[in-house]
């Protein structure tokens, strides 16, 4: 592990079902593994995809599509957040189509069906509408190790996502746009911070509760699905064993059916 990453901190909170807050004997297990740095039990030697099978691959490896839920289970919950907070609330809205038009930056998205992961309305500013698109990188993957810090790690990506859509969002939606950077060993960047903040402070107002214990709410939420996910990285199902149900299959039932009547 890279000296700069800081494991699972288990949050001080009772396990409630209601908020997702509950692990089953095993993953709790595992949970403390991946806290204090402890060799895991019952994992593959190798992976389905044919790697040597270790938890920096285990966090990385997009087979079985763990990467994909990891990211769409952080999107939900900020959707969710929005939805209580703001208006105009989309999940995975389409960028206006280009016209012509053309940026400073090479790196700009430039496709008719570019989208992002969240947007909604009265985040920043009344009636105008945020963009939101959330990246969750794991801080051991070669690419991110070349960074002299975590911190500069977070700065990376979110300057990414700046470069590929903040432009664009810019000039054409006349919206903002802000990068949920997170790692999968419980962090996020300051401009995830400063946002889910915003979202306290928002909810805070609405339910008149007191801002500390929204944040904390917030802050548990995401870190126990950051942390579910790691575990589903390393326990999850990769194998390609199983067979899809496939429509051709209702005919072959069909026909035996009319040979047993």
């Amino acid at each position: 592990m890279h000296p700069y990453i800081h494991p699972f901190i288990h949050p001080s909170i009772l396990p409630t079902k209601e908020h997702g807050f509950h692990l089953s004997k095993g993953d709790f297990r595992d949970a403390l593994c991946l806290r204090y740095g402890w060799p895991l039990s019952d994992i593959p030697s190798n992976c389905a995809c044919g790697m040597s099978f270790k938890v920096d691959h285990a966090m990385i490896c997009p087979k079985g599509g763990f990467p994909t839920l990891r990211h769409n289970e952080v999107r939900d919950i900020t959707a969710d957040l929005l939805t209580e907070t703001c208006y105009d609330v989309a999940v995975e809205p389409m960028l206006h189509h280009l016209d012509g038009e053309t940026f400073k930056l090479k790196t700009a998205i430039t496709d008719d069906e570019a989208r992002l992961d969240v947007s909604a309305r009265g985040v920043w500013q009344h009636a105008q509408r945020a963009f939101f698109d959330i990246r969750v990188f794991y801080p051991n993957a070669r690419s991110n190790l070349q960074a002299s810090s975590l911190a500069a790690a977070y700065r990376n990506n979110e300057c990414k996502k700046k470069r590929a859509y903040g432009e664009r969002i810019r000039e054409l939606e006349n919206g903002s746009f802000t990068p949920l950077v997170f790692s999968n060993t419980d962090g996020m960047g300051d401009e995830a911070s400063k946002f889910y903040k915003r979202i306290a402070e928002l909810l805070s107002e609405k339910t008149a509760k007191p801002y500390s214990e929204v944040m904390r709410l917030i802050r548990c939420k995401l870190s126990f699905s950051l942390l579910k996910s790691a575990i589903m990285c390393i326990h999850g199902s990769r194998s390609s064993k199983h067979k899809p149900f496939r429509s051709d299959d209702f005919d072959i039932i069909n026909s035996e059916a009319r040979f047993t009547v």
